[in-house]
């Protein structure tokens, strides 16, 4: 009775874990990185193969999951039972059985252990002090280890002859006659005789009757040789010439409206001269061919998404005001007569009318259940792209103004600038303006 009750403890822990994570719309990779820890890990948790020692994880998690306080306690209470579960012996009658509860964490490090008593057995085979074979060495007398001290030996006389040679062809005011250099250096191996081909080149051959000093240079400049590439003198390096400058792609769209169907624009035109409110998916098309201006708000839906697997710290985002004056003139058109719904994003809220204006985190709901803000740093790569919502809104001037997102990844910082497709954001409070909105029955802009 006590095993079965030992995983049913755990059992219901894991199974809580999955009723949180079911709430997201997010992968166990995707949670996993938010969570600083492996993917396999986290799903070892939720499917009652392990549990952690630490609550900590469990606690991020289920904020991640937007979890209540209510949940957290009794999240926090099967914790504990499940713990109290794995900690507990076991009788010697589930001990046929124990592969099958085994925790999966034991089961890594015991294939850790055994991965790492093969490599140390790998290298005590190949470093070892093993004996040869009679038939393989040609002096079966000898050990292994004065073979080993003849090889070392030979292998240094190699390197002091090679240095030798490097000194003896160091320039030293004149150039050595073919005889001090012959009696010096010996016979000229093939890579010092490389070495010295550009002299060869830029000197005249010598008769072979001529004096020494024949071969000393005139006073006249020598040519000068053209210096060996080093990666200091390269403009770019080569090996990362095909890296991107910048980890991360990214794309805004500034005709977002509020839950699909509801903004304003401010055009300076009468209600004859405008036409009909637009579908939400055109009204890029229809803003450009009024000239409106987002009126109140403007929304913009930012899509964030790495080059490569390798994640980018999304470290802050900012708001850089560059313009501000009286609201524009003209009538407010509303896009909607009012739509409602249960789900509220989660935004980056920013009030245009501060002199430094924040893009501050605001946390969402989805039919009561909160959706937890996005904190910055947040993690994006490839294959983990996000959608951050801004919300500016203003009431007594016609703003201009563009985002800043800071990013880091690999030892590399950098800042991208978000705009309107290079130009700012535009943004005019609305209060005082006559307001319409479209009667689809009458088919014209009603106050």
């Amino acid at each position: 009775m006590s095993v079965r009750k030992d995983v049913d403890d755990v059992g219901e822990f894991a199974a809580l874990l999955r009723t949180l994570k079911e709430r997201t719309d997010r992968s166990y990779g995707s949670l996993a990185r938010r969570l600083a820890m492996n993917t396999s890990t986290l799903h070892r948790y939720c499917a009652g193969e392990a549990v952690p020692l630490d609550f900590a994880p469990v606690e991020r998690f289920a904020a991640l999951c937007g979890a209540s306080a209510e949940e957290r306690l009794e999240l926090h209470r099967r914790w504990l039972l499940a713990v109290a579960a794995r900690q507990r012996p076991r009788p010697a009658s589930a001990a046929g059985t124990a592969d099958t509860d085994a925790d999966a964490d034991t089961d890594a490090d015991a294939d850790t252990n055994a991965a790492t008593n093969a490599a140390t057995d790998a290298d005590t085979t190949v470093d070892g002090p093993v004996d040869v074979p009679a038939e393989a060495d040609p002096r079966p007398g000898r050990p292994w280890y004065r073979r080993r001290r003849v090889a070392v030996g030979l292998a240094a006389a190699c390197v002091v002859f090679a240095a030798l040679g490097s000194l003896a062809a160091l320039p030293d005011g004149r150039r050595a006659s073919a005889g001090d250099r012959a009696s010096a250096a010996g016979p000229a191996p093939s890579t010092t005789a490389a070495a010295e081909a550009p002299d060869r080149e830029s000197a005249s051959p010598t008769p072979s009757g001529s004096s020494p000093t024949a071969r000393r240079p005139s006073a006249s400049p020598t040519p000068t040789k053209k210096p060996t590439p080093s990666s200091s003198a390269r403009t770019t390096p080569p090996a990362d010439a095909a890296t991107p400058a910048v980890p991360l792609t990214w794309s805004a769209d500034s005709q977002a409206w509020k839950l699909g169907c509801g903004h304003d624009y401010v055009v300076a035109a009468p209600p004859e001269q405008v036409p009909p409110p637009p579908v939400p998916q055109d009204a890029g098309v229809w803003a450009a061919s009024q000239n409106a201006v987002h009126g109140g708000e403007t929304l913009v839906r930012l899509s964030v998404q790495g080059r490569t697997d390798t994640a980018v710290v999304l470290e802050a985002l900012r708001v850089r005001v560059v313009g501000r004056s009286a609201p524009t003139p003209g009538n407010v058109y509303a896009m909607d007569q009012g739509c409602g719904g249960s789900i509220t994003p989660r935004t980056f809220d920013v009030n245009l009318d501060k002199d430094r204006p924040i893009a501050r985190a605001v946390a969402g709901s989805d039919a009561g259940t909160p959706i937890p803000a996005v904190r910055m740093p947040y993690r994006v790569s490839a294959r983990d792209p996000e959608v951050l919502l801004v919300n500016a809104r203003t009431q007594g001037c016609d703003c201009r103004w563009y985002l800043e997102l800071d990013w880091s990844s690999q030892g590399r910082t950098g800042t991208v600038r978000i705009d309107d497709a290079g130009r700012p954001f535009r943004t005019s409070g609305i209060k005082g303006l006559p307001r319409y909105v479209y009667d689809t029955s009458a088919r014209r802009w009603t106050p």
